[in-house]
């Protein structure tokens, strides 16, 4: 019963505000959209824990500020289940900025990085200190 979870759950939906994990010198940033994501009708785009998410920055360094990033979710504080029945749940919500193809931007992640976000992404597995 190993590999990337089927379903998970999203706690975080479109305008939600993360932190973010690496250096690339954005802060917080704000969800705008979910890619690759089957939308259903009058349903917000939510994210869970290994999306790939629109974001904007709202804090960071001037040059960051105002701008449009791709981003993986690392982490949630919305509880989810796992296939082998435990609940996983985080301190914070935070992502790690990226391009189309899940290459990290920054050189170092902050904190604990999820499972399911390693397993899918290999760039952030290699760059993350701590999987849980």
């Amino acid at each position: 019963m190993r590999g990337i979870a089927g379903r998970q759950t999203r706690g975080l939906p479109t305008a939600a505000r993360l932190h973010v994990a690496d250096n690339t010198g954005a802060k917080i940033v704000q969800i705008i959209n979910i890619l690759k994501l089957g939308n259903t009708i009058r349903r917000y785009p939510a994210g869970g824990v290994g999306d790939l998410a629109k974001v904007s920055v709202k804090k960071g360094t001037p040059e960051t500020r105002r701008q449009m990033f791709n981003a993986v979710i690392i982490r949630q504080r919305r509880p989810f289940r796992r296939v082998d029945g435990t609940w996983v749940q985080f301190e914070d919500n935070a992502c790690v900025i990226t391009n189309e193809k899940g290459d990290v931007q920054g050189s170092d992640i902050k904190g604990p990085v999820s499972r399911e976000a390693a397993e899918r992404w290999p760039r952030i597995a290699a760059n993350a200190k701590q999987i849980i």
